[in-house]
């Protein structure tokens, strides 16, 4: 997801040439290579101290027609993201309805999103909520770990957390409109690891609590009480802490990472597997026995993917690529996929064996079989190589049923802002 900052909205508004210009020279050179699906044209608009909503539409139009000029219309979807103060209600779901002062915003807005089909965008933190109103709203329910139904008076709808609610005011306030085709995603949520002595409760445990249930709650397929089983798409907000961000210390403590890339807690992105609660840890035990694992190339990677992950690793990775020259140990097979496979391990290992680490933009795969040969000796857990197994022969082909979810390595990416997680 590429977004265009409110800064940019008057050029892009005002002249088709501006977003021609600009797809031909920031997206075009990068794509398909990098993987991108939606391009965000502002943020938050509504909640901006200037007054720049009357130049949304236009410049998504024309970020639009530029797409259409390339072929990618129907690859790349355009919309803007919204905070949940765009709604003047949001309590019950089903009574959701949008402030009508933004009226003149979204009517043509709506129009562009159906017409295009491209989704609605919308940043939900529970956190907020818990926090401004801790007498209506408990800890459990915006945690996801809630016992408690609360039933709608209005449908009978019943929630069992603030996420789900958050949704579904808005599908509400849409078909209020009589906009029923519209999807929603959110673009940002998340739980903040640390925070001032009044925010008590943003600590690492909540946190990890929050965001390991989300991630369940959505490869579950469970969907809302509105839209039961619809796939709804997630971006964690955010993979790194913001050491400068202005504001309450919250503000600051969102991320999954530290800037140095270890981790502010353990997190299970296949929703799996159970979570230490200790902080700081970067293992993640995802079957449930303490074994050891590698990072090998996916068998679904494209070639151009690996070698990039490949360039990477070798590069800023910082990994030693020495073994995979010509006349040592790992050079033979002299293959894409056995080289990157050498390499992304190394890598791997070298940053806590973490799903993030093991990514490269999806070109990455771990297993529990150790794939070294002969005298091609794996990095394992603790930084030592595996002894070679006899003739070993790794199968990266996932069992049935498994899905896997990574991240790609923080440095892999063209926009590392936030993380999708998508249900499949």
């Amino acid at each position: 997801m590429i977004g265009i900052p409110n800064s940019d909205l008057l050029p892009f508004s005002q002249f088709q040439t501006n977003a021609d210009t600009w797809l031909k020279n920031s997206i075009l050179p990068y794509y398909p290579a990098t993987k991108i699906t939606h391009i965000t044209v502002g943020a938050e608009v509504t909640e901006a101290p200037d007054n720049v909503s009357s130049m949304v539409v236009p410049a998504m139009t024309n970020v639009y027609n530029a797409l259409r000029k390339a072929g990618l219309h129907r690859k790349i979807k355009v919309s803007t993201t919204h905070s949940l103060g765009v709604l003047s209600r949001s309590y019950p779901p089903s009574a959701g309805a949008f402030n009508s002062k933004h009226a003149g915003f979204l009517k043509p807005l709506l129009e562009f999103l159906a017409d295009k089909h491209s989704p609605f965008l919308v940043n939900l933190y529970p956190y907020y909520a818990y926090r401004d109103s801790t007498n209506n709203v408990s800890l459990d329910y915006a945690l996801f770990e809630s016992s408690n139904e609360v039933i709608d008076p209005n449908t009978g709808l019943l929630y069992t957390n603030m996420f789900d609610a958050q949704v579904d005011s808005i599908y509400f306030a849409l078909m209020g409109l009589n906009f029923k085709t519209i999807q929603v995603m959110v673009t940002e949520t998340g739980w903040p690891s640390k925070g001032s002595p009044k925010e008590t409760a943003a600590t690492p445990e909540n946190a990890q609590t929050y965001n390991t249930n989300l991630i369940r709650h959505v490869i579950n397929n469970t969907g809302t009480p509105a839209k039961p089983g619809e796939e709804l798409d997630i971006y964690i907000f955010s993979l790194f802490n913001e050491n400068r961000k202005p504001g309450m210390d919250s503000e600051r403590n969102w991320g999954l990472y530290y800037p140095d890339q270890t981790s502010v807690y353990n997190i299970d992105f296949t929703g799996k597997g159970t979570v230490d609660v200790n902080t700081g840890g970067n293992f993640t035990n995802t079957n449930g026995n303490d074994t050891t694992s590698w990072c090998i190339a996916s068998p679904n990677a494209t070639e151009a993917d690996l070698r990039n992950g490949l360039d990477w690793a070798c590069s800023s990775g910082n990994v030693d690529c020495s073994p995979i020259q010509p006349s040592q140990p790992c050079f033979q097979p002299d293959s894409i996929v056995s080289h990157a496979s050498y390499a992304f391990n190394s890598y791997y290992q070298q940053n806590g064996a973490t799903d993030i680490a093991c990514s490269f933009g999806g070109a990455g795969f771990k297993t529990n079989q150790n794939p070294s040969y002969d005298n091609c000796l794996y990095m394992a857990a603790g930084g030592k190589k595996a002894a070679a197994a006899s003739n070993v022969t790794t199968n990266a082909t996932p069992s049935s049923g498994q899905r896997e979810f990574s991240l790609p390595s923080p440095y892999f990416l063209l926009v590392t802002v936030l993380m999708l997680i998508r249900s499949l």
